[in-house]
């Protein structure tokens, strides 16, 4: 992939609109209660700062189904990044994203000055890559770039709409999301090894398609283990199950099978009466899971077994937990993984959604090689699909 960089662009004394990903969780007070991806964002800013360049920033918040609603505005966000950069952030608070007033403020910007847009889902035009929208997004600046990892598997207004009007580049962010990741896949060192969890199998076939063909080993965890676990004919009680993926399952496995693949299984469960923290829970070989309880984490002997895997592994890729690492009783297994992960010295790389949140939780997300921050394109990534933010920038 030979996409441009902001290293490529001429930027001084340029307007440069950059998508960032700000979509940041808020408690009911609108204070934000994470702000990785303000901080993941600052080194494009920055640079483009130094190099005597104007920003403007547009990101969305929270789904706010293309009308204004006051808890989605980004003004918290914006106080949030002045502080951060030590020095005003000028919100342009108008909910039209874009005015005849935003106009005028982002021509009067000095080099060296930072500008946030209003929420750019307050408009319809946006999640529909909306052509009149996204033209007026672009009268604001002399360049686009794209720092926005996580919404780049969406073909939005803001992102993509907009690369078709303005010469665009990669940001920081993204170059390191898709270079870290790419090369990850197209030349692992070896042994590769892939763990796979979450709830469902219906999530992450791509997937595991696409790394059959690629890694040595990949090691299913998480609710979705147990469809596999039925394919193979063992009771599974109470616990999660697509019946109507048992059959794709089978193939999967056979599949494995012929790539050389060795496809691991969890061999005991950690189960219970009901999905809560506080039920009754023992733990089980996977042969012998009670008709009446459901299994909601990997056992002792699952996480040796995964960890001896782990421990040899030279590149690790992590997409889903290995439980409901959400309740207490149930996230040994998640945290578990984490800890061999960092401990095994491989190139280790988390897929984002609830892996990255399991790492943060666990204290461990800085001595990865990498944790990534978008969920869903993470995973297009890892199916081998083509990006369309990242697709529609400037080769």
């Amino acid at each position: 992939m030979n996409k441009k960089t902001i290293r490529d662009m001429d930027i001084q004394g340029k307007r440069v609109l950059v998508r960032v990903d700000y979509n940041v969780p808020m408690d009911e007070e609108m204070n934000i209660t994470d702000d990785i991806r303000i901080t993941a964002s600052l080194p494009t800013i920055k640079y483009l700062l130094d190099n005597d360049a104007s920003v403007i920033l547009m990101s969305h918040l929270g789904r706010p189904k293309g009308e204004p609603k006051a808890k989605y505005s980004m003004a918290p966000v914006a106080k949030r990044l002045s502080e951060l950069l030590d020095r005003e952030v000028i919100f342009a608070d108008d909910d039209m994203v874009v005015s005849d007033k935003v106009k005028a403020m982002a021509e009067s910007l000095k080099p060296g000055q930072v500008m946030m847009l209003q929420n750019t889902r307050f408009r319809k035009e946006e999640e529909k890559n909306g052509e009149e929208f996204a033209e007026s997004l672009a009268s604001l600046a002399d360049i686009y770039i794209n720092d926005a990892f996580g919404t780049s598997h969406r073909a939005h207004a803001s992102n993509v709409g907009v690369s078709r009007h303005l010469p665009s580049a990669l940001g920081f962010l993204v170059e390191k999301e898709v270079g870290i990741m790419g090369k990850a896949l197209d030349e692992p060192l070896r042994p590769f090894v892939a763990i796979l969890g979450g709830a469902k199998v219906s999530d992450k076939i791509g997937v595991i398609e696409n790394l059959i063909t690629k890694v040595n080993t990949i090691i299913i965890g998480g609710g979705m283990a147990f469809t596999f676990l039925k394919a193979k004919g063992l009771e599974i009680g109470t616990s999660l199950l697509e019946e109507d993926k048992l059959d794709l399952a089978k193939e999967l496995m056979e599949k494995a099978r012929k790539y050389g693949v060795a496809l691991i299984l969890p061999i005991d469960v950690v189960v219970a009466r009901e999905f809560k923290n506080d039920s009754e829970h023992f733990n089980v070989p996977v042969e012998s899971i009670p008709s009446d309880m459901m299994g909601l984490d990997i056992g002792p002997d699952s996480i040796a077994l995964f960890e001896s895997v782990i421990s040899e592994a030279k590149t690790i890729i992590w997409n889903g937990p290995m439980g409901v690492f959400e309740m207490d009783s149930f996230n040994k297994g998640t945290y578990a993984i984490a800890e061999a992960m960092v401990k095994s010295g491989a190139i280790t790389i988390v897929g984002g959604g609830d892996s990255a949140a399991a790492v943060e939780k666990a204290g461990l997300a800085d001595r990865m090689t990498h944790v990534s921050t978008g969920g869903g394109a993470s995973l297009e990534l890892l199916e081998g699909k083509l990006l369309p933010g990242i697709d529609a920038i400037s080769e």
